[in-house]
């Protein structure tokens, strides 16, 4: 499974989950989360990266020119969109997106199956709140277009490889504390989701 550590603040962090083969780093780009991280900060920590890297800038509750300049000013190389956004905002973006679905039931992680999407427990507040979706709801599932999120860590990761995800997502399951990373967790998760 590909793996991508979400809510990275700082350039130590990045390169920690990049040696431990990380596939994608997170940046939130919403106030209100505790692993906010500033356009000019992000850019910064983009700039100290080797290549090779997906660099994935997280939205809420905003509109398409911010995601568009955010993206460009910070070297994204995609955005993902956790918020319900109508097919607007995703015609007018000039950069790659992926779909959050922030499930409730089970009919939930049906939505925009023909497309890869990443897929969280529903909460009020938005991402890094480990909680675990019901992981039977995807038992006889095309699991291939999946990215899952949600109460992920380094002791549940490698039970989900029966299920195919295409990739999981992890922030606070590999924390020391609210944006800041765990360096041996991180180790340990991308060693359990790959092995």
């Amino acid at each position: 499974m590909r793996t991508k550590i979400c809510g990275i603040t700082t350039i130590e962090d990045a390169l920690v989950a990049i040696d431990a083969g990380a596939d994608a780093l997170g940046f939130v780009f919403y106030e209100p989360s505790p692993r906010y991280i500033s356009v000019a900060d992000a850019a910064a920590i983009v700039n100290a990266l080797p290549p090779f890297v997906e660099k994935v800038g997280l939205f809420v509750n905003t509109d398409a020119d911010t995601i568009n300049t955010t993206c460009h000013t910070a070297a994204m190389t995609l955005a993902q969109i956790h918020f319900e956004a109508d097919e607007a905002l995703f015609s007018a973006l000039d950069v790659p997106y992926l779909r959050v679905i922030r499930a409730q039931k089970q009919e939930d992680i049906l939505e925009h199956h023909e497309e890869y999407r990443l897929v969280d427990a529903y909460c009020q507040s938005y991402g890094g709140a480990g909680k675990r979706l019901n992981i039977e709801w995807f038992e006889q599932m095309d699991c291939s277009k999946i990215i899952l999120a949600g109460g992920l860590d380094e002791h549940n990761v490698a039970s989900l490889k029966p299920y195919g995800f295409y990739g999981v997502d992890v922030s606070s399951g590999v924390e020391a504390s609210k944006g800041k990373k765990d360096a041996q967790k991180v180790r340990n998760f991308i060693h359990e989701a790959r092995c």
